[in-house]
């Protein structure tokens, strides 16, 4: 019988990481081509330009409009767009059986919406926690309540 093969993936706004675990007792090893990471800016630095300004709609006052969306959020999204559509990739190439999340719970709601159906029912377990710059055996240590390594 063939190993079942667990893709746990680590991740916050701008890093992630994965490993792969072959069954109980086998440990994890790192896949260094989920292994991402990008320059984050603060929101300040991203929306530098003065906000637009519009009109009131009864009198001759003028007014700072809002920006519709928080652009650092905006970036976050799309790097857990593309990772989710990595692992979709992946799960659909048959590189691993079940899936392990362990990310922010921001992180974890964009990592599950960019997933299919049948991809999230993949999804053996999830860790709400931080732990992208964690060492190997942190990681380890806390992944025991969700994943027999």
């Amino acid at each position: 019988m063939n190993p079942v093969r667990t893709c746990i993936i680590v991740a916050d706004g701008a890093h992630s990481r994965a490993y792969l675990n072959e069954g109980p007792g086998k440990g994890i090893s790192e896949l260094l081509r989920f292994s991402r990471e990008i320059d984050l800016k603060a929101s300040r630095d991203i929306d530098a330009d003065k906000p637009g300004r519009t009109f009131d709609s009864g009198g001759k006052g003028r007014h700072a409009m809002e920006s519709p969306t928080d652009s650092k959020r905006h970036i976050k999204a799309e790097f857990h767009r593309q990772l989710s559509a990595d692992i979709e990739a992946s799960l659909n190439a048959g590189e691993f059986d079940r899936l392990v999340l362990v990310a922010p719970p921001a992180t974890l709601g964009d990592l599950r919406q960019g997933l299919s159906k049948s991809s999230a029912h993949k999804i053996q377990g999830e860790l709400a926690k931080d732990l992208v710059k964690a060492s190997e055996a942190e990681l380890l240590e806390q992944l025991g309540n969700v994943l027999a390594v």
